[in-house]
């Protein structure tokens, strides 16, 4: 066994908000997302600033976790060959279309606005980013979480921290807790073959007081990351910079 740092796991949120889909691998492109990923949002109705060519947009404009904990109480499962969306509930399906198509769209909204009611802003809306992912950050498209730092915030708060809570794409373990912040621009880092820099630190919000497994607010993490570390951060924003494939269980150098 290596005791060298690797990927533990590698998720995707093809709608931003929903479910963690869990990948075995993924091609990564320069200056791009994890293919596929935020790929679709969930628009307030009242929203009146998004770019009409299906450009990126700040996270208020969309229902997510940190304004409707209510989202996580949907298994959304997305399949990009077909453009289907399969969306269940205690594991029963409930709704399920071609979201590439403006019917498909229209089917998993008004089950959304349904399911949703008195907990968002008017009409909501499907949408899909044509070419930047809807992402948090514009220039951040990628997130590592460090799972010896989950681990630490543990100590923290006296209970389990379910990582997804946090939302990222790549989930490493054999890390010392905390190094990812030490980690700078001048920082060269590589996972398998494809080479990563450092954008910024990733800070939390109340979305991740959410418990994706109940969909109930059960912790108050931004506050316990304020009391045990001083700051609200947890993870950093990565950008490609060689491209290729990841898979779970390749190393991360970092030097």
């Amino acid at each position: 066994m290596s005791d060298s740092p690797t990927l533990a796991r590698l998720c995707r949120y093809p709608v931003k908000g929903m479910s963690a889909h869990d990948l075995e691998s993924a091609a990564l492109s320069v200056g791009k997302a994890l293919p596929h990923d935020r790929r679709f949002a969930i628009a307030h109705g009242s929203t009146t600033d998004l770019p009409p060519d299906g450009g990126w947009a700040p996270k208020a404009n969309f229902v997510t976790l940190v304004n409707c904990a209510k989202l996580a109480g949907i298994e959304a499962a997305f399949e990009p060959e077909t453009g289907h969306l399969t969306l269940r509930r205690d594991g029963r399906q409930v709704a399920r279309a071609d979201i590439t198509t403006p019917l498909g769209r229209t089917i998993v909204e008004d089950f959304l606005r349904a399911y949703l009611a008195g907990e968002v802003r008017g009409a909501l809306r499907l949408i899909e980013a044509k070419e930047d992912a809807f992402t948090d950050s514009l220039d951040g498209k990628l997130s590592l979480i460090n799972l010896a730092s989950i681990r630490d915030l543990e100590r923290v708060t006296g209970h389990p921290v379910d990582p997804i809570r946090f939302r990222g794409n790549l989930y490493i373990e054999g890390l010392p807790a905390w190094a990812e912040f030490g980690w700078t621009e001048e920082t060269k880092v590589q996972l398998g073959k494809v080479g990563l820099k450092l954008y910024k630190r990733i800070g939390r919000c109340a979305a991740t007081n959410v418990n994706p497994q109940t969909a109930e607010r059960d912790a108050n993490l931004p506050l316990a990351l304020r009391r045990g570390f001083g700051h609200f951060d947890m993870g950093v924003y990565l950008q490609v910079t060689v491209p290729g494939t990841v898979r779970t269980g390749d190393t991360l150098t970092v030097s």
